[in-house]
């Protein structure tokens, strides 16, 4: 049985490593991305926030898609991360590029919400936080192992080539999903206009609207960590593929403290606290980002926070958000990467004006901060009544 559920939770996990390295990756080659169509760095940044965009838009598939199977939507969304991204690597411009990147990211929120349904279905009574943080699990591997190979890749042969790298990874997950996930009963069918009825409670306003803040605000400064490193923090251009790794490693084990915790104490608190840490986090990342080994353990700390986030606010949107479970869980994703594309942007514009590339992580603390606020008011007014009601 245990046998049965982890490889069905791995094989979930895999379509989130493919999902990790579409959208991490263009942090670790912007550079190159933007050498080879000619485009200053802060344009090429578009790109980031074109994914995040297209994460948004993609949530209308689970509206629509929820009489379907689970398993057949995770089908159909494992095929749509492989055509988006075979368009990424044979995109000959801005303009293609941009379009590739925005449809690639379509498939992102709905995967995220549809997978974190079957995890808590498949997971046993009161490990479901666990579930969630080990399907997840496959995006921080992808930034531990995915992203600096893609960086590699990128500065010695092609970016071209990690897109193609990623639709391989996507056409696997066709065929493990088809072999272990097993038919799991789709939720009741409560009417397209019914999933929307959640909305009307602050809570998950609340939620969504940390995630947005508390990302976008570590977004600011991490859709940048590759010329940051490099060109304040002294690193070399060879290097930035170990750091990523690194960068990973604190993605990793910050997912897995954090699905721990939600299933110890309470989620809310666990991710207020998380990105409180992460705010303090991104003001010495500004102070000192000139000492190079400081800036690669302020940096393992901030992607800690970043991930360790992510399973309590999943398990949280499923939690609040009944009768349109589906559309909550992707939501958080849609939240998360439409924080992403604040973010990018909102660094880019500091870069801009030539500030220096330290500078976006003092603009994503006001950000992260105010997602800490909206935790705490969650906690506060609605994650309380809820456990006193158990």
């Amino acid at each position: 049985m245990i046998n049965t559920l982890l490889k069905s939770l791995l094989s979930l996990s895999l379509g989130t490593f493919a999902l990790g390295m579409a959208e991490f990756s263009m942090m670790g080659i912007l550079p190159d991305v933007a050498a080879t169509l000619h485009l200053p760095i802060d344009k090429a940044g578009h790109f980031i926030a074109a994914y995040a965009i297209g994460v948004c838009a993609g949530a209308s598939i689970l509206v629509l898609s929820y009489q379907l199977a689970p398993k057949k939507v995770l089908l159909m969304l494992a095929a749509m991360i492989a055509a988006g991204n075979i368009l990424a690597a044979l995109a000959p411009n801005y303009i293609t590029l941009l379009a590739a990147r925005f449809l690639s990211g379509i498939p992102h929120g709905a995967y995220f919400g549809i997978a974190s349904i079957v995890a808590t279905k498949l997971a046993p009574v009161g490990k479901s936080a666990r579930a969630v943080s080990l399907m997840i699990a496959g995006m921080t591997v992808a930034n531990l192992l995915g992203v600096p190979l893609a960086t590699w890749i990128s500065l010695h042969l092609s970016w071209r080539l990690v897109f193609a790298l990623v639709t391989l990874v996507a056409i696997g997950l066709l065929f493990t999903l088809q072999r272990f996930i097993p038919d799991v009963e789709r939720l009741p069918s409560t009417g397209i206009l019914s999933q929307f009825h959640f909305l009307k409670s602050g809570a998950p306003w609340l939620l969504l609207a940390a995630t947005a803040l508390g990302n976008g605000g570590i977004f600011c400064w991490f859709s940048y960590v590759s010329p940051l490193l490099t060109q304040v923090s002294g690193f070399s251009a060879n290097q930035v593929s170990l750091l990523m790794i690194l960068a990973g490693a604190g993605m990793v084990a910050g997912n897995l403290c954090g699905g721990r915790l939600a299933d110890r104490y309470t989620p809310g608190q666990v991710a207020s606290g998380l990105q409180c840490v992460a705010a303090m986090t991104l003001l010495l990342i500004f102070c000192f980002a000139q000492i190079g080994w400081l800036s690669v353990l302020l940096m393992c700390l901030c992607t800690f926070c970043l991930f360790a986030v992510s399973a309590p606010q999943q398990l949280l949107l499923i939690r609040f958000s009944p009768g349109g479970a589906l559309l909550g869980a992707a939501s958080v994703q849609m939240a998360f990467n439409l924080g992403n594309a604040i973010g990018s942007y909102s660094g880019g514009l500091v870069i801009a004006h030539h500030l220096g590339y330290q500078y976006p992580a003092l603009v994503g603390i006001p950000l992260t901060l105010a997602g800490c606020a909206c935790l705490a008011l969650f906690h506060q007014h609605y994650e309380k009544r809820s456990l006193a009601k158990r």
